[in-house]
Formats: C-alpha cells, sequence, structure tokens
C-alpha cells in the first residue's frame, strides 16, 4: 500500500492486520500552499515578499486583538500601541514610512475580501493564518488600498471526516504590565525638595541680605501655600517649621495631620488606582467535510476586565462558514459573522488629562491624600453613601496646580463611561468551473458597524458637580459605517506540455463606503444614574455628518512557471478614487517579478544539503489616496474640495473656511523594490529568508505652510519623495525532531533607513513643523530642539549649547530663550533593527514555547521623565533622579540646581529628555501538556489539552517606567500594555 501526503515522504509499506504508519517530512518538497492576493500560491513558485503566521502562533497569545499578536513575529513587520485599553487596535507599520501626511495602515483582508469591521470584532480563536504581503508583486493587485502592505485573515474551514468539535477556556489575571516610574515616595525627601526649590529661589529676596532664617520662614510659608504645594501631612510642634535650617525634614515631625475637622496623609495612587483584574476566554466551535460540503461554526465569549476600576472589554461573537458543490462546475458558499462588545473605557487616552490614572499616577507627588478624611483619620462618606475623594479642593486644604479638582479613581467609580458596538461581516462567492481550466469567481462583501458611546460625568463632584454650577454632563455618540465590496474575477489555469504553467487572472473591483456621525451632550442631570439625552436640561449641543468614499478597479496578473524551475508574473490594476477631482482620479498601478529555484540546477543537483534554494526580485509602483487632516488622526475624504464649518450668526448663516482644497491633488506613488532569498538547508534544519527592499515614495501628499495672510496656514499638495531601504533576516531551526521529542528556534530582524529625497521648492530643502524638522537627504524622524550640554558647575544652571560662538567666544548658554533660537536636529532617532526570535520543545506530550521581541539603535522624546524632573514645586513627583540635582556639595552632576526661578529647566521642549528607544520584551510563555490518548478516548475525548500561558511577562528598557512600544517619537502616560497569566483547558471530540 502507497501511503502519501502533501509536505510528507511517500511510503509503501506492506498490507499487514495492524499498520501504524509515521509519515516523515519531504523537505525536498516545499509546496505549502499560500494564501495571496486574489488566490493562493505554492511557496516555491511565489515571487514576492511574504510571511504567514500559522494558527499555533496566533492561538497562543491572549489578545483580543489579532493585531496585538503579531508583534515581533514577522519580518519587516513593527507594532506600536499608546493605548492598552483592552480591544484597542495596534499600529502596525510594514517595512517603514511611507508618507509624511497620509495614512501609513495597511489594508486588512479577510478570506479574500478587503474588511471595514472592527479589527476587535474578529476573534482571534477563528483564525487559521495571517499572511503579511509586504511588496509590490505580493500587493499591487490591492491597488491604492495596499499601498502600505497587505494582512491576509484567514478564517478556520473544516477538514474531511467526520465532524470535530473543538472547545477551548481559560482564565486568568490581569496585572499591570509596565510599571511607574521611580518616584520619590518618601513625603519627607517630597518635601525637602519642593522646599530647597522655593528656598534657592529666594523669592522673598531675604537670601540676598543674608536673614537665614526669615529665607528659611519664608520658604517654609510659600511650600504650604497653594500657589505651590497646598498640603502639609505631617505633625509638627508649635513654633517649628516643617523643614529645618539644614533644609531636611524636622526630626520631630509624625507623618498625618489634623485641622480638627479633616485628617491629611498621604496615599499610594498607584496602589488605589490600578487593579488586578480577572480575564475569561470560552470559545467553542463544530467543523467537517464532505466530498461536496465544508463548514464551520464557531461561537465566543470574552471578557476582559483590564487594570483600572470599572473597565475593560465584553465580546460575544458568532460565525458561521461553509461552501457546497452544488455541480460540478458550480461552488458557493458564504463566510457571516456577528460580534457584540461592550468596552467600559475611562479616560486613558489624554496624556496629560485629569482624569487619566496613568498620568496620574505618575504626576501625583509623594504627599497627596486620595480620600477624604475625618479627623479620626477614617475615610468619609456623603449622604448618598459614596465614598468621598479628595478633588484638591473639598477640604481645607487647595491643590490647584497639580490634576486640579478632579480625581481619577473618583470618576472611575462615578461616572459612567460605555461604548458598545454591533459588528456584522458576510462574505459570499460563487466559483464557476467554465471549461477546460477557465473559471469565474464572484466575491461580494459587506460590513456593517454600529458603535455608540455614552459618557456620563457624575453631578457630585469635580469640574462638572453642582457647586461649580454645571450639575452634571451626558455626551453621546452615534457612529455607523456600512461598506460593499464587489469582485468579479475570471482566472485560467493550464499546463503545456507538462513544463509550462500559466496562471492568468482578470477581475473588476468596486467598493463603497459610507459613515455616518451624530453627537450630542446636555448638562444639568436629572438622575445621575441614567445616561441619556434627556436626562439634561441645559446647554444642549449636538453635531452631525456623514462620509462618502468609493473606489473602482480594473485588474490583471499573469504568473509562468517553467518546469517548476524559473518563475515570472506580472499583474496590473487601473484604480479611480472618489477622494480626488474627476479630472485627477484615476491611476495606474503594476508590477513584475521573477523566480529561480537554484537548487533544481544541474550544477546543484549534488548537494543533498540543499532542500531548497530560491532567488527572487520583484518592482513595482502603487497608489496612496488616503490624505489625513492636519494632526493625522482623521481622514480626509473630499481633499480637493474646500471645507466649511457653519455657524448661526444673529439667526443667519455664517461660514468659516476649515480646510482648503486643492483639486490638482492625486496620487501618491508608491516605488517597491525587493530582492533576495528563500532557502532550507539539512532537512530542514535551517530555513528562512533574507530579502533586500527599497520602497521610494514619490508625489507625496502633504501638508505644505503657507503665509497665514491667505486666509489658511496649509495647503495640500503632491510635492517631494522618501525613500526607505532596509534589510530583513527571517531564520528558523528545526534542531531536533523525532518521535518523541521536537525542538525548534526561530529569529527575525529588520534593519531600515528612512531618507527625505526632495520637497517643495520653495522650502530650500528643509521644512520646520513644530519640535520636528523635515531636510532634504535626511531621516524625517528627527527633531529639532535646544541642545542641552550638562551643568555650570559652578552655578548649577542648565547649559545649553551655541550653533555659532557668542561675542564673548562662549559656545554654550544658560538662556533658554538663546537656546530656542540655536536647535540642532537630533539626528534619525528610529531604531536601527528591531525583531523577535523564540524557541519551542515538545517531548512526550508536553509542549513549551517562550517569544521575545526587540528593538536597538533608536531613541525616544520620554516625555514623562521630563515631567518628572521639573523643579518647579507645584507638586508634581520628582523622579529619584533629582535626588542628584547640583548643589555646592554635588558639582559634579548632569542634573541642574532646585531652584523655582529657573522656569526653562525642565522645559519639554529640548534634547535632554531623549532617551534610548532599546528594549527586550518577554512577549509570551506557554507551557501545556496534552493528555495520553489511552485515558481521554476512554471518555470519548480525542485530545486533553492542559496549559498555562503568559503574554507581556516583562520588559527591559533604558528606564523604568518607559514603553518605547508607544510610538516611534514620543512616549507618554498612556494606557501601558497588561501582563496577562492564565491557566486553560483544550478539549477535541
Amino acid at each position: 500500500m502507497v501511503v502519501s501526503y502533501v509536505g510528507m515522504k511517500t511510503q509503501e509499506v506492506e498490507v499487514t492486520p495492524v499498520l501504524s504508519i509515521l509519515l516523515e517530512s519531504d523537505n525536498q518538497m516545499i509546496d505549502e500552499v499560500m494564501v495571496v492576493a486574489y488566490g493562493t500560491a505554492k511557496k516555491s513558485s511565489f515571487t514576492g515578499s511574504a510571511a504567514t503566521i500559522k494558527t499555533e502562533k496566533i492561538a497562543a497569545r491572549q489578545a483580543a486583538n489579532l493585531t496585538n499578536a503579531l508583534a515581533g513575529q514577522v519580518a519587516g513587520v513593527q507594532t506600536t500601541s499608546n493605548n492598552g485599553q483592552p480591544g484597542k487596535d495596534a499600529e502596525v507599520r510594514i517595512r517603514g514610512i511611507g508618507s509624511i501626511s497620509a495614512s501609513n495602515k495597511p489594508l486588512y483582508v479577510v478570506d479574500g475580501v478587503p474588511y471595514d469591521g472592527e479589527i476587535s470584532a474578529i476573534s482571534t480563536s477563528d483564525i487559521e493564518s495571517m499572511t503579511v504581503l509586504k511588496d509590490a508583486a505580493s500587493n499591487a493587485l490591492y491597488g491604492a488600498r495596499g499601498a502600505n502592505g497587505v494582512i491576509l485573515v484567514t478564517t478556520k474551514k473544516g477538514k474531511v471526516g467526520e465532524a470535530r468539535i473543538h472547545f477551548d477556556a481559560k482564565w486568568g489575571v490581569n496585572k499591570r504590565g509596565i510599571p511607574s516610574y521611580e518616584t520619590v515616595t518618601d513625603p519627607g525627601k517630597f518635601y525637602e525638595l519642593t522646599y530647597a526649590s522655593i528656598y534657592n529661589g529666594d523669592l522673598g529676596k531675604h537670601l540676598s541680605k543674608g536673614d537665614l532664617t526669615a529665607a528659611n520662614a519664608y520658604a517654609n510659608q510659600a511650600m504650604l501655600s497653594s500657589s505651590y504645594l497646598g498640603y502639609q501631612v505631617f505633625s509638627i510642634p508649635g513654633g517649628e517649621q516643617l523643614i529645618g535650617m539644614d533644609g531636611k525634614l524636622n526630626p520631630n515631625a509624625t507623618l498625618g495631620y489634623s485641622d480638627g475637622t479633616y485628617y491629611y496623609r498621604p496615599d499610594n495612587w498607584t496602589d488605589e488606582l490600578f487593579e488586578n483584574n480577572a480575564r475569561q476566554e470560552y470559545n467553542l466551535n463544530v467543523s467537517g467535510a464532505t466530498e461536496k460540503m465544508n463548514y464551520y461554526m464557531s461561537a465566543g465569549y470574552l471578557n476582559d476586565q483590564g487594570i483600572v476600576p470599572n473597565s475593560g472589554f465584553k465580546r460575544y461573537n458568532a460565525r458561521l462558514k461553509a461552501d457546497y458543490q452544488v455541480k460540478s462546475w458550480l461552488k458557493l458558499g458564504g463566510n457571516v459573522s456577528f460580534t457584540h462588545y461592550d468596552s467600559r473605557e475611562q479616560d486613558t487616552e489624554g496624556s496629560t488629562s485629569n482624569g487619566n490614572a496613568f498620568y496620574a499616577a505618575n504626576i501625583m507627588g509623594a504627599i497627596y491624600p486620595m480620600y477624604v478624611r475625618d479627623a479620626s483619620g477614617n475615610i468619609m462618606y456623603d449622604n448618598r453613601g459614596f465614598k468621598r475623594y479628595d478633588y484638591g479642593s473639598d477640604t481645607n486644604f487647595s491643590r490647584t496646580n497639580t490634576v486640579p479638582n478632579a480625581n481619577p479613581l473618583a470618576s472611575y467609580m462615578l461616572d459612567k463611561r460605555n461604548y458598545s458596538g454591533d459588528v456584522v461581516s458576510g462574505k459570499w462567492f460563487a466559483e464557476i468551473d467554465i471549461w477546460n481550466g477557465l473559471k469565474a469567481n464572484v466575491n461580494i462583501g459587506v460590513d456593517a458597524n454600529n458603535i455608540r458611546m455614552r459618557d456620563l460625568v457624575n453631578p457630585f463632584y469635580g469640574q462638572y458637580s453642582e457647586t461649580s454650577g454645571v450639575g452634571g454632563l451626558i455626551n453621546t455618540e452615534a457612529k455607523r459605517s456600512f461598506s460593499t465590496n464587489q469582485q468579479y474575477l475570471l482566472t485560467y489555469n493550464k499546463t503545456f506540455n507538462d513544463i509550462h504553467n500559466v496562471d492568468v487572472l482578470a477581475g473588476h473591483e468596486n467598493y463603497n463606503y459610507q459613515y455616518s456621525y451624530l453627537y450630542g451632550s446636555r448638562e444639568k442631570l436629572y438622575n445621575p444614574d441614567i445616561p441619556e439625552l434627556n436626562n439634561g436640561i441645559l446647554n444642549q449641543n449636538n453635531s452631525g455628518y456623514s462620509q462618502n468614499y468609493a473606489t473602482e478597479g480594473w485588474l490583471f496578473r499573469v504568473q509562468y512557471d517553467y518546469d517548476g524551475k524559473y518563475f515570472g508574473s506580472a499583474s496590473y490594476r487601473r484604480d479611480a478614487s472618489s477622494a480626488f477631482h474627476p479630472d485627477n482620479r484615476w491611476g495606474n498601478f503594476w508590477s513584475i517579478g521573477a523566480g529561480w529555484l537554484m537548487n533544481k540546477e544541474a550544477f546543484l543537483a549534488n548537494q543533498n544539503w540543499i532542500d531548497m534554494l530560491k532567488f527572487k526580485i520583484s518592482y513595482g509602483l502603487q497608489g496612496n489616496d488616503n490624505l489625513m487632516y492636519q494632526g493625522g488622526l482623521y481622514r480626509n475624504y473630499y481633499p480637493y474640495m474646500d471645507q466649511y464649518t457653519l455657524a448661526n450668526s444673529n439667526g443667519d448663516f455664517s461660514t468659516s473656511l476649515y480646510y482648503k482644497g486643492n483639486k490638482d491633488i492625486t496620487w501618491e506613488t508608491s516605488h517597491s523594490f525587493n530582492t533576495g532569498f528563500d532557502f532550507s538547508f539539512w532537512g530542514g534544519k535551517l530555513s528562512g529568508s533574507a530579502e533586500y527592499f527599497s520602497r521610494k515614495t514619490t508625489d507625496m501628499l502633504y501638508f505644505k505652510p503657507v503665509a497665514p495672510s491667505m486666509g489658511y496656514s496649509r495647503y495640500p499638495e503632491n510635492v517631494g519623495s522618501m525613500i526607505n531601504r532596509g534589510v530583513e533576516l527571517d531564520l528558523h531551526s528545526n534542531i531536533i525532531s523525532t518521535k518523541d521529542f521536537s525542538w525548534d528556534v526561530s529569529l527575525n530582524l529588520t534593519h531600515f533607513k528612512n531618507k527625505v529625497l526632495k520637497l517643495a521648492p520653495e522650502l530650500n530643502g528643509q521644512l520646520i513643523d513644530a519640535p520636528r524638522i523635515y531636510r532634504e537627504g535626511e531621516s524625517m524622524y528627527q527633531y529639532y530642539l535646544p541642545k542641552y550640554v550638562g551643568v555650570n558647575s559652578e552655578t548649577g544652571e542648565p547649559m545649553w549649547a551655541l550653533k555659532e560662538p557668542d561675542a564673548e567666544g562662549n559656545t554654550t548658554t544658560t538662556s533658554y530663550s538663546v537656546a530656542t533660537s540655536n536647535r540642532f536636529a537630533s539626528g534619525d532617532i528610529l531604531p536601527k533593527v528591531y525583531g523577535g526570535f523564540g524557541t519551542s520543545f515538545a517531548a512526550y506530550g508536553f509542549d513549551f514555547s517562550i517569544t521575545f521581541a526587540y528593538q536597538l539603535g533608536g531613541r525616544i522624546m520620554d516625555y514623562t521623565y521630563g515631567g518628572l524632573m521639573s523643579i518647579s514645586a507645584k507638586g508634581a513627583a520628582y523622579h529619584k533622579d533629582m535626588l542628584d540635582a547640583w548643589t555646592t556639595e554635588n558639582r559634579n552632576t548632569n542634573v541642574p540646581r532646585m531652584n523655582v526661578q529657573d522656569k526653562f529647566t525642565a522645559s519639554l521642549t529640548q534634547d535632554r529628555w531623549l532617551t534610548s528607544s532599546d528594549y527586550l520584551s518577554l512577549q509570551n510563555i506557554t507551557f501545556g501538556y496534552t493528555l495520553p490518548k489511552s485515558w481521554t478516548r476512554k471518555l470519548q475525548i480525542d485530545d486533553v489539552r492542559l496549559y498555562f500561558v503568559a503574554d507581556n511577562v516583562a520588559m527591559l528598557t533604558a528606564r523604568k517606567g518607559l514603553d518605547p512600544r508607544q510610538d516611534y517619537l514620543k512616549a507618554e502616560n498612556v494606557y501601558s500594555p497588561i501582563r496577562t497569566i492564565s491557566g486553560g483547558i483544550s478539549l477535541n471530540f
């Protein structure tokens, strides 16, 4: 009997009553089928650049969003996340940045059709694989929408045989993944530093007169006033000062102070604001296939409660996917999913928002209470039974400088912010076998998203309280998007004379997108528990708008291979976009590629250690029409048109120009070149790819600054070009592979450089945009800032560099105003290399895997650290580095003196805060045990696996508290990634 299977060595065995056949991998058969644009291709014949992540890698991550499962997994792919709120997307960048003002987001394609639904609506348990298309040869057929790369998501399907049931459940706990910055937590030390800053500033002019006693008394009084700290949390004997003449805390001081009405003592805001909350997830699917039918059904539930109170993400999802061979020439199929989610979000996005727990935890000085306490030290409750939180204005002390009139924990407990969404995604197809290799395919995709946000701000405390004259606030938003995607394709696949293989594709695609937005708000609430507009009666406000967008494309591709040795491909697409004026709407995009399977040549025929060696090369053009509004947060769907805002002016219409359009703008074009090798050696002991890429963008869409006298300050144009060049290395090693033991190791790395080639002629090779600078011949990722050069050892003042020596020959200045006119380019701050590595073991039913992500050679602006190095004495926390501030006894330091008169010492606009963005992240640990089948079959169960999984386990950075994964440019106070540790069980029936 001959037994064969794709990818395995064919075996011929003698038929006996009992057979046990173990198939071995055939590394000569490198014909793994990949999902590619508008179809599939064998890995050996594919001429483009793509990487596939299988379901095992995806399932190992406890991610509510598939984008978070990409970190460190694929060469050329980099993820950043400025919001770790459960369910939020990570930003994905493929092979660098291709535009200054247009979007850099990739296109997501689910089961062959572009996807507009919420990414978090796709359960990772439903995903069979994700394929990242990185060059023009692999994604040019997607035209404009694929300019920044394409991520193909393939959902699971049934396998031939009887129905299979799979159930998976996991229970775990969330912890804060990134710790707080290392700040001065000793209240006494905090007072001493603040006192020193005020004392050295000599605001009362006592030091200048030599009256040290008066200077000490003045600094103590000013420190506790509302102009500075505003709070006293130490009790001291009558007639004594909190800080003595030596600048140290009075040794007679005891922590805790009562003014007869209230008792004051500091709380640990980090401990109070963050919780270890539960996470649970359940997934069930049933699948199977017959000769004519294939089906997959799934349902899932996720409850991820985050790490701050009253936050979290709940998701209910279901999917039905099936296809049926109706006739020998006709196959029909569909794939419909529905997701409902509820997201209880807190204000964690504004980096300096008073409602942001991460900001408050980092910035709140070490002396401030979280709660209001009575004279005996007991936490007080109001007449509604609510715990009383200290807003900084509720007691006989006042906190007016740091998180004024706010308390994030109180807001989390008393306010109500909820997003709820319904996401429906449907895909339907018909495949018609016309004649002798000629087929027709019709694919229809529909995505509908309905999202509602309700935000109730309580009327009891804070800036919207009854005492402030507002009486509570209710905001509500309704967002709806609806899109359709139609594909009509003809394919022809034929082999001639057994050596000429031709695959031709021609088709038409039409895409329509509609978006509507409705907003309303009211103040003065009747019932503090009802988050509806009719619950408010004052200051009614509302707004709404709609957006429409459409594209149309004609596409063509031909692929040819000669005797499975030489491969060629060419594609062409003509696209039209409604984002441009009708005169500039159409664009032409194309690619060509070639491959050579070198190991099939005679000169390598005897090299048995080479399983596969393929050379590939490609080049192509793609377009980008996704111009953003200034600031980069929202897309402009009508960039060629002037846009206005409408207002009421004494009962008449009043319009003002909001955006100046340009009817001449058109496609931003990306020129993509790729070449490299795919290989497998020594029976699969080492495999992978090495590639070089170049991605040049011309006719860049960006906002050119113009004279404000024209009535607007920016004007969109197609001007300039930039390029990203780099190399990628992807390695996999199957070190050991036996019946009972296997060991695999993987590594990927990416290095690339960005360069601005050309700007608008009138800019003379340089564009300064706030703290950034764009220069021809240099990276677009540069800051333009005053250059900090240390501390004057004699005076303790900060010093900044001068571009040219001044009249006295000085090369430095202690004047920040002078420094701002002597700014320097920072140089390229992008990382030099990034990627990931990991290993996995399997032995006697046990399995273990561990994965890491890393980044080296870059810098990032650490704004949080800069805020913690302030000498303003306004109550913000001090980083522990402030303990090394300059004094007459400590002159050899890089930290300036404590002196409130030095207003710009800690200005955030200087290169002092540029910090290494290097990191090593332990992304995932998975350990499992599959029970012996001899045990489970007695229970009518095919497989039982018990497992432990941990995500975002640990991270090593240049500074504790810093998370360089937030952004390429800056790190701020945002919702940090969550560390999740879970245990689970997986059953197969």
